[in-house]
């Protein structure tokens, strides 16, 4: 099946057949994920490179994804969606990986996986139609802003205040390392309401680029994900109108934590799909490059490591399918969805690690992007909340 450790014929080493689709895909899953895969390969993968070194990739993509109905594989059809579900979503996060830039996933990722799904479940009819639907067509990006210089994962710390006035809100404050925060044409914000600390008195404004004292404090360059445009934004006297209210007032806390378990499944499915990649690539060249007379994949030392590189992606790709299919048939799947996350960060940064050490030199060249790849996951398990705070999640999930 896709998505199984395939050769270029699609199917496993030593299978005389591809598998069934594993669960929760079904057959049509994963007929679109060969079309995607196609997509990602053909439209975006060869620019790669190109955009990377330009720290930009052009607004065009979305309208470019819009025009294959990706931005809104899992909304209506009544805002311009594909009326499709969660895992249509999840093959396209998947595949996405494939893209060859992390920085390119990375703002396409927080347009469709974490931007957009709070208007959808928590917006207004209104708020849909002005939002949601420009951004499935590509028309308005999206971004969202939860983490400041004082707060990360601990949203607790939020400080940037929202003071109630006539016919709105006046915010200020500063938000930091937000994906999109260059280009959004809109940013779903994370706001205190109240004067208390804590996790209570936290809203979600939609504050909207053009409104006055609103401003790009600047684009911050980073280890990886260059390709993405990185922001850090003020707020200094921004009057937001009330129509422009997420959700309810003080009850931002319970909206965040919606999104976040979405959030962290797609940097899972992301990891899977970056494992996968990786896999395939670094087999590919461990079969063609020779050494001593024999393909390097001959060597018993590189066999264990592609040995281990195949384990922590099948490892990883279990974890994240049963978390994902707890989580589309509704359940409380927090426990999964932690573990998932967990384990699936550190191990593609692992995996792509070994794939740089089979490859050597040549892992450092462009065309093998095994360099990049490294730089680029290792985000993974600080971004959506980190290591600790996974594990801190777990223990009490435990019952600790």
């Amino acid at each position: 099946m896709a998505g199984q450790w395939t050769s270029a014929s699609g199917r496993a080493p030593g299978e005389g057949a591809p598998r069934a689709p594993a669960p929760p895909f079904t057959r049509e899953h994963e007929d679109f994920r060969q079309v995607t895969r196609s997509f990602v390969e053909r439209e975006l993968r060869p620019h790669a490179q190109e955009w990377e070194d330009a720290r930009w990739f052009p607004n065009e993509v979305f309208r470019l994804l819009a025009a294959h109905g990706y931005l809104g594989l899992k909304y209506p059809e009544e805002y311009g969606g594909q009326g499709g579900d969660y895992l249509h979503d999840a093959v396209f996060a998947e595949e996405l990986a494939r893209c060859g830039s992390g920085g390119l996933a990375a703002g396409i990722g927080a347009h469709t996986g974490i931007a957009t799904p709070p208007i959808w479940k928590f917006g207004t009819e209104e708020q849909k139609r002005r939002f949601l639907a420009p951004a499935i067509r590509g028309e308005k990006i999206a971004a969202l802003g939860i983490t400041e210089p004082g707060a990360g994962s601990d949203v607790a710390g939020i400080r940037t205040h929202a003071r109630r006035v006539d016919g709105g809100f006046v915010v200020n404050g500063s938000k930091t390392f937000i994906t999109n925060g260059v280009r959004a044409d809109f940013v779903v914000t994370a706001v205190r309401t109240t004067p208390e600390g804590g996790h209570r008195g936290l809203s979600f404004l939609v504050i909207e680029k053009g409104m006055e004292g609103f401003s790009v404090s600047r684009k911050l360059d980073k280890l990886g994900w260059h390709a993405s445009d990185t922001a850090e934004l003020a707020f200094d006297d921004v009057l937001v109108p009330e129509e422009n209210l997420l959700g309810e007032e003080n009850r931002g806390f319970y909206l965040i934590m919606a999104n976040f378990q979405w959030e962290r499944l797609l940097m899972a499915l992301g990891a899977v799909g970056s494992m996968q990649a990786t896999l395939e690539r670094t087999l590919e060249f461990a079969r063609e490059r020779r050494a001593f007379g024999r393909p390097i994949g001959r060597h018993q030392a590189i066999r264990h490591k592609l040995a281990e590189m195949a384990l922590k992606l099948e490892t990883g790709r279990a974890l994240t399918y049963n978390a994902l299919r707890l989580f589309a048939e509704g359940h409380d799947a927090v426990r999964e969805v932690t573990m998932a996350k967990l384990k699936t960060q550190r191990d593609a940064f692992e995996v792509a690690d070994a794939a740089l050490q089979i490859h050597g030199g040549a892992g450092y060249m462009k065309e093998y992007e095994i360099e990049r790849a490294l730089r680029d996951l290792r985000l993974g398990p600080i971004g959506g909340g980190t290591d600790e705070i996974m594990r801190e999640i777990l223990g009490r999930q435990l019952g600790l």
